[in-house]
Order: C-alpha cells, then structure tokens, then sequence
C-alpha cells in the first residue's frame, strides 16, 4: 500500500541494488522513490499495522471456545467474551483491520 512506503528518509532500508529500475525494486515488493540522493531509492515498506477488536454483531461471532467457558479461561486464550445473547458463542475471536 503506498502508506506503507510513506516515511522519513533515514528511516528508508534499501531494499535493491545500485541502478535498479522503479519496476524491478517494486517487483520485488519493495517501495521506489528517486527523488532524493544520498539515501535509498529502493527501500522495504513499512511493516503493516494491524487494529484487532471484538465484533459488537453477535451473528459474526466465530467460536473461540466451548461450552461453558469462563470469561478467564476465554481471554486467556486471547479471545473475547461476552455472555449474552443466547444461542451465539460467548468466547469469540477477534476481527482485524489494517490501519
């Protein structure tokens, strides 16, 4: 994603070879910006960050536990739990978005 390649320039890690095409660094993955010298114009992308939360809708909810479970024994195995409403897993696992 071009946010991830969004970033200070001493904080650019090189990421190809001297004289690599904008095409070859971003073939490998890699972002590509010349417009600077002095640091790396092919250099490795951001690492992605990641937001977990527990699902408000309880029809999403995917099971994360069995029955009975404590809300503990549920959040020690890193899940969430919520003992309502009836009918839906009450340890659930969390969702995920790309911030």
């Amino acid at each position: 994603a071009r946010c991830q390649c969004k970033q200070a320039p001493r904080e650019r890690r090189n990421c190809g070879y001297p004289g690599i095409s904008a095409a070859e660094c971003r073939k490998a993955g890699c972002c590509f910006n010349a417009s600077l010298s002095g640091v790396p114009w092919c250099f490795t992308a951001k690492a992605k960050r990641v937001k977990k939360f527990c699902p408000l809708d309880p029809l999403v909810r995917r099971n994360c536990g069995f029955p009975g479970i404590t809300a503990k024994e549920c959040e020690r195995k890193g899940c969430c739990f919520k003992a309502h409403p009836a009918g839906v897993p009450w340890c659930f696992y969390h969702r995920s978005v790309e911030e």
